[in-house]
């Protein structure tokens, strides 16, 4: 049992560390490429809107991964409760990333796309501003949310 325990843990971590890397390519890589593909390609190819509109398709598609990570980390560090194996860094990191995917997948995401369906028009509004701000906010913190309870658990995992 304590060897299973301890591969579930290790995929635990895989879990986590690709789970950091998708937010971080997405929002280190991908964004800033997307929003300025003109640059990169030379011509007016496509409009801020339609960017802003693939941009939203590689989060739809990240969403059902995010989402499963989000129970996933329930789930783990709900085991850990249950059993009294408490960590003061550990739960606030892990239900700050949980509380920060639901938030981005479930609120922003879909506030977003339900903003562009009106239009590129609806997309220069201070309310669609000002949610996209959000949005890239809360993706940081799930980023740091991510390091902190990523470093922790191996922190803790090295320590035996």
């Amino acid at each position: 049992m304590k060897n299973a325990v301890k591969w579930i843990d290790i995929v635990y971590l895989m879990v986590l560390g690709v789970t950091l890397g998708l937010v971080l390519t997405l929002g280190i890589l991908v964004a800033p490429v997307v929003f300025h593909t003109n640059s990169y390609v030379g011509d007016n190819l496509l409009s801020h809107f339609q960017m802003g509109l693939l941009m939203t398709a590689m989060f739809l598609k990240s969403n059902y991964f995010l989402n499963a990570v989000a129970i996933l980390i329930i789930l783990r560090e709900a085991y850990d409760y249950k059993l009294f194996k408490r960590d003061r860094w550990v739960l606030p990191s892990a239900a700050t990333a949980v509380l920060m995917i639901f938030l981005f997948t479930l609120y922003y995401t879909k506030k977003i796309v339900s903003m562009q369906a009106l239009g590129a028009a609806v997309t220069q509004s201070e309310t669609f501003q000002n949610i996209h701000k959000a949005s890239e906010f809360d993706f940081k913190l799930l980023a740091l949310s991510l390091v902190l309870l990523l470093g922790r658990r191996l922190y803790l995992q090295c320590k035996g």
